[in-house]
């Protein structure tokens, strides 16, 4: 059961929901689209290119970024290493032998990691809140572990007792100079049948003496960005998703497309973006290829410049200055 959180314009008292009625569609339309999808193209298995190549020192004004695949950063400024819904599992699924699998491994390997301070975890669907990694990060490292409302009951039933959950606009102090405020997202949070709803989803705006970052988990396009961009921007660096977005009469509400991708970049008036959610797990009906050419089309009618907002290679290593 969940704990008695106040009411607010997105929870009911018993559970929450987005504020704009711009809901998720229900069981009869899943079923309809489980029905009748028709799935773009995905390879069996991709091969990385890039090799990662995490730093020994930064700068103060620096963050490196590490593209591990999916949703997954490994985010290094200020001595601190932060994880972004962390994924190593081969599927995300209730069950480890069917459900999405991964076409390609992960950009760094679990076992190469640094000492992990910091974990973010955007909401509960499962290739977001990866149970097997979490456990495994718990068990290694004891990080921090940020989430929205809701998800620490669950993680300390599964062992791990470091989890902070905060509402939206809510912040936590991770160490002096250091503060994560939770941003609110258009999606919704189920891990089955019966919990759709009963916890909070979002994104997480980090504030360090490095600079301004935001990871905005999953979303569809809303005009709660404008707002994330007015109380806590511009950021220095935003992570925003690319892919899972087709079709769009079942997809719009939770998952933008490339092309709100790039109006996300502005709306939160990001000084660069790197792209996430795309290329590592068929979740939807746009194939592998699809959001990274229908990106690169809006991309070019954008005029943005050539870095502003770049997909970035599995396992990539990328040193930001933010001076």
């Amino acid at each position: 059961m969940n704990p008695p959180y106040p009411r607010s314009d997105h929870f009911d008292g018993e559970r929450f929901f987005n504020p704009n009625g711009h809901n998720p569609r229900g069981f009869r339309d899943l079923l309809k689209w489980q029905f009748s999808r028709t799935q773009g193209l995905w390879p069996a298995w991709v091969e990385n290119t890039a090799q990662p190549a995490l730093p020994a020192t930064l700068a103060p004004r620096a963050c490196a970024v590490t593209f591990v695949g999916h949703d997954t950063f490994l985010l290094q400024f200020d001595g601190l290493n932060v994880l972004t819904d962390p994924i190593w599992s081969d599927r995300c699924s209730p069950v480890s032998w069917a459900g999405p699998k991964r076409v390609r491994a992960p950009g760094l390997a679990f076992e190469a990691l640094p000492r992990i301070d910091l974990v973010l975890v955007s909401h509960n669907h499962y290739d977001h809140l990866d149970l097997p990694t979490l456990k495994r990060l718990h068990a290694a490292h004891r990080p921090v572990l940020l989430t929205p409302l809701g998800n620490k009951p669950f993680l300390a039933g599964e062992g791990i007792d470091t989890a902070v959950e905060l509402d939206w606009w809510q912040s936590h102090e991770v160490k002096p100079g250091v503060k994560v405020t939770v941003t609110p997202a258009q999606h919704f949070a189920a891990r089955g049948m019966s919990d759709r709803f009963m916890t909070l989803w979002g994104g997480f705006a980090l504030e360090t003496l490095a600079g301004k970052i935001w990871f905005a988990g999953d979303s569809g396009y809303f005009d709660g960005f404008k707002a994330i961009g007015e109380k806590l921007g511009p950021f220095d660096l935003a992570l925003i998703p690319i892919g899972a977005y087709e079709p769009r009469w079942f997809m719009e509400p939770v998952h933008c497309t490339p092309a709100e991708a790039i109006q996300i970049h502005r709306d939160v008036r990001a000084r660069r973006s790197l792209a996430m959610h795309f290329g590592c797990f068929p979740l939807a009906d746009d194939g592998f290829a699809q959001p990274v050419t229908e990106f690169r089309a809006a991309f070019a009618a954008s005029q943005l410049g050539a870095e502003d907002f770049v997909v970035p290679e599995v396992g990539e290593t990328r040193i930001l200055s933010f001076a």
